[in-house]
């Protein structure tokens, strides 16, 4: 089968020809429909080979849905043919976080060496993908495959970081999010559909302004020196309740710092290496930082019947597999208006 593999470090992914895999007992083969692309992937190619704990090559794509076409022996609860989305923060299923489905917080994945599909384990930019046990596929319910692969990390994701300040975005707060591309664009929907609150987006680029305007930005500001004082002046000095930073590089994670109010949240979700320090005197009163991780399955189940109410607009920007090692070119370049999405 045809498959985008990482196979060197500081290389750029190349696409190659691997054999097809076969379920064991208890897996799942998925025939892969789409799989979105993500900035992830990019830290994972950055990371030098002592760093690596996995072995090259890898299969990238950690975004997956697609079409059971095999069961192996003792595998159950999904039927052959049926269109599933994958969760990708697999864990060991057991412990105490598992158990709640909370697998994105896995107390053994480190100890046993239990990677994502993309991210450690084959991932889904493939023609086939193999699925370590069906608890890791959710019913698509209908969704268009393509539009669906970006829900399983950049809707996800969001929901999950929303969720956490849903109780104090009451109506007359103001919500910003900070970069609207493939996770924040998703961001600014979920915080119309769960909150009352008045969302800002903020971003470098004047395109993804109007896309954050198109799907539902109350306002939209130019990520700059002086993001924190117009929004300061937005909230009449108060600054935001909420502050959700989707690109995390230092200059991101200052500004969230500056714009959050007494008692605010920030969350850290992108993973660009910023950080935000803490401690009396140098964020608001009682200002919450977090940096959360994907998020769980039920939780995952929730981001699709979201989908399946017609509540979000996934913007996608479609690629044959074919053209995956370009599809990547341009993300990295900030030339993807959405999700970039591979369709075998």
């Amino acid at each position: 089968m045809k498959a985008l593999q990482y196979q060197r470090i500081s290389q750029p992914p190349v696409l190659t020809t691997v054999e097809d895999p076969e379920p064991g007992p208890g897996q799942v083969l998925l025939e892969v429909t789409a799989a979105g692309a993500c900035h992830s992937d990019f830290v994972v190619m950055g990371m030098t080979a002592q760093q690596l704990r996995f072995p090259l090559p890898l299969t990238l794509g950690h975004e997956g849905v697609g079409t059971v076409a095999a069961l192996g022996d003792g595998a159950s609860g999904v039927q052959v043919g049926e269109s599933v989305a994958v969760y990708g923060p697999w864990g060991c299923g057991v412990c105490h976080n598992c158990a709640q489905g909370k697998e994105n917080y896995c107390l053994r994945a480190d100890r046993d060496a239990i990677f994502p599909p993309g991210l450690g384990a084959p991932g889904a930019m493939a023609e086939y993908l193999l699925v370590d046990d069906a608890r890791h596929l959710v019913p698509l319910g209908g969704l268009d495959p393509v539009t669906a692969a970006p829900l399983t990390d950049a809707g996800l994701t969001p929901y999950h970081a929303v969720k956490l300040s849903v109780p104090k975005l009451v109506a007359g707060t103001t919500a910003v999010v900070i970069g609207t591309g493939g996770l924040g664009h998703i961001g600014i929907q979920l915080l119309r559909a769960m909150t009352p609150a008045r969302v800002v987006a903020l971003d470098v680029a004047e395109e993804k302004l109007e896309l954050a305007r198109n799907v539902g930005a109350h306002e939209v500001l130019l990520s700059d020196t002086k993001a924190a004082d117009r929004i300061r002046e937005l909230t009449d000095g108060q600054g935001a309740t909420a502050v959700l930073d989707f690109v995390g590089v230092p200059p991101t994670t200052a500004l969230a710092g500056q714009s959050v109010g007494i008692e605010g949240d920030v969350t850290l979700v992108g993973i660009g290496g910023g950080s935000l320090p803490v401690g009396f005197g140098i964020l608001p009163y009682e200002t919450t930082v977090r940096s959360p991780y994907w998020g769980s399955r039920s939780e995952l189940e929730e981001v699709l019947a979201l989908a399946r109410r017609g509540v979000l607009d996934i913007h996608v920007e479609r690629f044959p597999l074919d053209e995956a090692p370009r599809a990547y070119e341009l993300l990295h370049e900030g030339k993807v208006n959405g999700r970039a999405v591979m369709v075998p």
